[in-house]
């Protein structure tokens, strides 16, 4: 269950990163949300404030109202009645009733001037009402004779007849009257709750407005997906045309529709895409005729080449009698035949990587043999260079699915170049031939301390004829299309052919083949970067950071998608 919520909210955060139109419409519901109750609340504080001035006006007529009964009804009983507490009660009594009937409470305090509080000067007020729900800023408003009406808002707190506390908010209202049996001045203090009134008028208005404001929102979704659908729906179509175009279906277009601004874009994409197949197909024209220039003038150069090679052995065997200076121009000339073969041979086969003809023959081969073979065999040149080629390899074999001739062929060519590019007679730093395999790839590495090349090289040294130093003399007698060869035959398997070089500190190469034949490489068990590299200078660049985009590319297969998990794996 913990697995599937994961792929889901997985595939939720894919889509929401993918989908404009998706993003577009909650961005857009979500600022409707944000103004639609900003609006919302502002209404709602704006009916409040309305509804509490509309009860305060009624609250102060009923008030006046009152008041001026409880008058009418004291100057009706002006001489006849000389009991102050009777008269209280008489004049408090009806407001309590009238109270009780339309949900207000009543309190009689006084008189003025006697320094006593509502709670200490037996006060007459209607049943369960806590005389604290009288704010003392009121009372303290009515401690003088002659005073008009005021009112304030307060918290109302009474007891009901089964003894519950209840808290509701209200207006209070205090207003004076004068009783004539002793001509002292009291204050009638009135509690109009709010609660009830104030609750069901903006409970409806709350529930009408939440109503819209859904609606509105829902609307202004709807709406927003309509028209981002008009927008997006072109970009995902030219999209889809794009991917068919990089995937070499060359004459995919846009359909074309109307004449605005999508429209105009859609026909300058179609431009764009004639064009770029137009000059697809003329480069693919000159790629096929120099291909095909290559492979004829190999071949067609071979038959003179074999009559030449014939007389050359001819003089080269009879070099004993000539004089020094025709015997030395023999040995040459053979010489030249022989490079001149090599480089035939070399452009052949450069002729069947270009037209796709280049075929793996895999066998299970221990690469630590070939390691040794290849190191064999490259010892004497090392030798007449004063130098030594040491293999490193574990007491076990590194056994992987290669075609061993191009495999050996790689690691002559790596030891070669490592041979001519190392400095002359320095024993102490050997060509050292390195391999190391497990269970998902075997790896080789051949190191040598020479001149080295600029981290920005560790690209270009595969190009075909490229040198890093044109002025320095072959003394293997390379062609110029080893490493290039090299190349194509570790894509050939699946496989990395990377390099690593520093100015003076010699150079690295490193070959990852997999285990299998056809087996996905996600890395490498060895480093590209050596153990005894000496650090970067301050301010250079990491060899991680040091090439392109289009430079790594290079290194690595083309169909290739994954990149090695070492930082150094990108150089």
């Amino acid at each position: 269950m913990g697995s599937r919520a994961v792929a889901t909210l997985r595939r939720g955060l894919t889509f929401w990163r993918r989908s404009v139109q998706a993003r577009v419409v909650v961005t857009t519901m979500l600022l409707s949300t944000l103004a639609v109750g900003a609006v919302g609340w502002f209404l709602l504080q704006q009916v409040r404030d309305g509804l509490l001035e509309h009860r305060v006006d009624v609250v102060l007529g009923e008030v006046d109202a009152e008041t001026a009964d409880a008058e009418d009804r004291l100057n009706a009983a002006s001489g006849t009645e000389v009991n102050v507490s009777r008269q209280q009660r008489d004049l408090v009594d009806p407001i309590v009733e009238r109270g009780a009937s339309r949900g207000y409470y009543v309190a009689l305090g006084g008189p003025v001037g006697d320094g006593l509080d509502l709670a200490e000067g037996g006060t007459l007020y209607s049943s369960g009402l806590d005389l604290d729900s009288i704010p003392s800023d009121l009372e303290a408003h009515f401690d003088a004779v002659n005073q008009d009406t005021a009112w304030t808002y307060t918290t109302i707190e009474r007891l009901d007849s089964e003894g519950e506390r209840h808290v509701e908010p209200g207006i209070a209202v205090g207003s004076q009257v004068q009783l004539p049996s002793d001509g002292q001045t009291y204050t009638l203090y009135y509690l109009f709750p709010l609660e009830e009134e104030e609750e069901d008028t903006l409970g409806l208005v709350t529930r009408a407005l939440l109503t819209a404001a859904g609606v509105m929102i829902l609307l202004v979704g709807g709406i927003t997906w309509l028209v981002t659908r008009q927008v997006v729906t072109p970009v995902r179509m030219a999209r889809k045309v794009a991917e068919r175009l990089a995937a070499g279906r060359l004459q995919e277009r846009l359909r074309v529709t109307g004449e605005d601004d999508l429209a105009r874009l859609a026909y300058s994409f179609n431009q764009m895409a004639t064009n770029l197949q137009r000059q697809i197909r003329q480069l693919e024209e000159l790629s096929w005729v120099q291909r095909r220039f290559v492979s004829d003038v190999s071949h067609e150069l071979r038959t003179p080449l074999t009559t030449v090679r014939m007389a050359g052995d001819v003089l080269h065997d009879a070099r004993d009698g000539f004089d020094v200076t025709t015997a030395r121009a023999a040995e040459l000339l053979q010489d030249e035949l022989d490079r001149f073969e090599s480089l035939l041979v070399d452009l052949l086969e450069i002729s069947r990587f270009d037209a796709g003809a280049a075929m793996l023959e895999t066998e299970d081969a221990n690469l630590v043999d070939l390691a040794h073979r290849v190191a064999d065999a490259c010892r004497p040149l090392a030798e007449s260079r004063g130098l030594r080629v040491e293999v490193e390899a574990p007491d076990g074999a590194v056994r992987a699915e290669v075609d061993v001739r191009r495999v050996e062929r790689i690691l002559r060519n790596l030891v070669t170049n490592a041979i001519d590019h190392a400095e002359p007679d320095d024993a102490d730093h050997p060509v050292r031939v390195a391999l190391v395999g497990d269970e998902h790839a075997a790896a080789v590495t051949v190191r040598d301390y020479g001149v080295g090349f600029a981290p920005g090289d560790a690209a270009m040294v595969f190009n075909r004829f490229w040198r890093s130093d044109p002025a320095r003399a072959r003394t293997s007698g390379g062609t110029g299309l080893g490493l290039a060869i090299s190349l194509e035959d570790a894509h050939l398997h699946g496989g990395w052919l990377q390099a690593w070089g520093r100015p003076g500190a010699g150079a690295q190469f490193r070959l990852t083949v997999p285990r299998t034949a056809g087996g996905l490489l996600t890395y490498s068990p060895l480093g590209l970067t050596p153990d005894d590299a000496p650090p970067l200078p301050e301010g250079e660049p990491t060899e991680a950071s040091s090439l392109t985009a289009d430079e790594a590319l290079l290194l690595a297969p083309p169909t290739w998608e994954r990149r090695p998990r070492d930082d150094d794996d990108a150089t």
